[in-house]
């Protein structure tokens, strides 16, 4: 299991990505996987291989209008862990609260 954090736009088509960028995380949610979208990444959890396709077809997508695309990826390879896409966050907010 892992959690990716990915951000993907068109280059070259103009000041708003917003369309392209609706359409990307439409496919995201669309892949019944848990994920969240902030205002800079789109995070989704699950295996390798499911999350890669996801973000396969979220690239096609961006791309479908023959512009260039630029994709961030990071990923925390954790084996054995789920849930984390909540758990990491709870865990430090859990640890601000004591403080």
């Amino acid at each position: 299991m892992a959690i990716f954090a990915f951000s993907v736009a068109p280059l070259g088509a103009g000041e708003s990505v917003t369309d392209s960028v609706a359409e990307a995380v439409r496919i995201v949610r669309a892949s019944g996987l848990p994920n969240r979208t902030t205002s800079m990444f789109t995070e989704i959890e699950g295996e390798w291989d499911e999350v890669m396709d996801v973000v396969k077809r979220a690239t096609e997508a961006v791309g479908a209008g023959g512009h260039r695309v630029s994709l961030v990826l990071k990923a925390d390879i954790r084996p054995g862990h789920t849930g984390e896409l909540t758990g990491k966050v709870e865990r430090v907010e859990e640890r601000l609260a004591r403080d």
